[in-house]
């Protein structure tokens, strides 16, 4: 059976299991480096960006997270976990990852308040509009050659890409009860 971990420092981790239990699928929550060990696919949840950052590299999980990802393990970022998978992120020096070859600008729509919902077409997951939900949400600035954008809003903001294993969104899939996105994930750890 696929079992997924789910980095459960801070943040909407406990939303993205019960998401991932509806599926069927078996989850465990990961806090230490050797929780990774035995697991098909892991999710960076959104949460606080620099918090998850502290938490990881005093846990040592960076390293261990960058390792797995290089040998082939699926990795979703969502939102804060979007950040942790960059290469290169605004205005900090303190990369949890830099796994994926994207540039991020975190609180790219503004604060809390400027938060918003927002339909959007994903190619990848079917024809059906995805009802997105953005809260505090960064943005790609920058896609290396080999990142395949899954998602960009009327005015060309990248929210939503691919590279190879990994995929990063802006925004909140595990606070929506369409499970279009972990079931894309899930393809892609099965594919695996």
């Amino acid at each position: 059976m696929t079992k997924i971990g789910v980095l459960a420092l801070q943040g909407a981790f406990a939303e993205h299991i019960a998401i991932l239990k509806t599926l069927g699928v078996d989850t465990t929550e990961v806090r230490l480096p050797e929780e990774l060990d035995g697991i098909d696919g892991l999710i960076i949840p959104g949460g606080e960006s620099t918090t998850i950052t502290k938490l990881m590299l005093s846990y040592e999980l960076a390293d261990k997270i960058k390792k797995q990802a290089l040998d082939g393990l699926p990795i979703m970022g969502t939102c804060a976990g979007m950040i942790m998978l960059a290469q290169k992120v605004d205005g900090t020096n303190h990369l949890s990852t830099g796994i994926m070859d994207i540039a991020v600008k975190r609180n790219a729509f503004g604060r809390q308040v400027d938060s918003f919902e927002l339909d959007l077409d994903i190619p990848a997951i079917g024809d059906e509009p995805y009802h997105a939900i953005f809260i505090r949400a960064p943005k790609i600035e920058h896609a290396g050659p080999n990142v395949d954008i899954l998602v960009k809003l009327s005015d060309d903001t990248i929210v939503a890409a691919k590279e190879g294993n990994l995929i990063a969104l802006a925004f909140h899939p595990e606070l929506t009860a369409d499970n279009r996105l972990h079931k894309y994930f899930l393809d892609i750890v099965n594919k695996r």
